[in-house]
């Protein structure tokens, strides 16, 4: 078996259930908008990087960041519940700010597109 094929397997499992605490147990008015975009497991399965998305300004994902972190201890313990793991890896919040980058480039598409659509002849 390839050598990181477990800690993806496994990864993707600890982010469908953080996902699913999110969204069912913890109340955090500061995660609300949050959205998970991927994990990063060690191949010794002790160290999880989550990475998350949220729209807004800088203040914004910030306070999410600060809602997770606070969240993060929950959610160690109802994953050790939920998941058959040897250790409980450490958990990481990262923001990802690919989706950002994504809004702000179609807002530039969509900005050319209209100035290509003024300058077109008739």
């Amino acid at each position: 078996m390839l050598a990181g094929k477990r800690a993806v397997r496994v990864g993707d499992q600890l982010l469908r259930e953080i996902a699913d605490l999110l969204v069912k147990k913890v109340k955090d008015p500061r995660i609300k908008g949050a959205t998970l975009t991927g994990v990063r497991l060690s191949d010794d399965l002790r160290h999880a990087k989550v990475y998350y998305s949220v729209m807004g300004e800088k203040e914004d994902f910030e306070r999410t960041q600060a809602g997770l972190d606070s969240a993060k201890g929950f959610i160690k313990k109802e994953i050790g519940h939920r998941m058959d793991l040897k250790y409980m890896p450490d958990i990481i919040f990262k923001h990802d700010p690919s989706l950002e980058k994504g809004d702000h480039m179609e807002r530039l598409f969509e900005k050319l597109k209209g100035e290509n659509s003024e300058d077109a002849p008739e």
